[in-house]
């Protein structure tokens, strides 16, 4: 398997990993057992980390829909090469970067890894357009 289909398969282990954390985390508060496995018709009140990780895997889910689409793409049109491969390791290490920055309420440097990780598909786009 090439590089970019191995940053893919690791992107979206990532985005199956980051709701893990904040979930493990809000077991052990009191009362955060029963809320979880309940049908959450209150609200109940967490650390906002625990709220940063559930922004963090949306944006995580709203960025591995089209970093697959352009690594597929760049697959199945025969355009994926060292460019593209490039591309997709920025896309990854942003993004854990960004994971890490983003539940530790860290806001500059969270907006720069995203904006990496853009570059990092924009990377893979030009090979696709070329």
């Amino acid at each position: 398997m090439t590089i970019d289909l191995w940053m893919l398969v690791y992107s979206a282990l990532l985005c199956l990993v980051i709701p893990l954390l904040g979930v493990t985390r809000l077991m052990m508060i009191p009362g955060g057992l029963a809320w979880g496995f309940g049908n959450r018709d209150t609200s109940f009140q967490v650390p906002a980390w625990i709220e940063r990780t559930r922004r963090t895997h949306t944006n995580m889910v709203e960025a591995l829909g089209p970093f697959a689409c352009l690594v597929l793409v760049a697959h199945i049109s025969g355009k994926a090469n060292d460019a593209t491969a490039l591309g997709a390791q920025i896309f990854f290490f942003a993004r854990v970067v960004h994971a890490g920055v983003y539940m530790a309420g860290v806001p500059v440097v969270r907006t720069l890894a995203f904006a990496a990780g853009i570059a990092g598909e924009m990377q893979i786009l030009r090979q696709i357009m070329s």
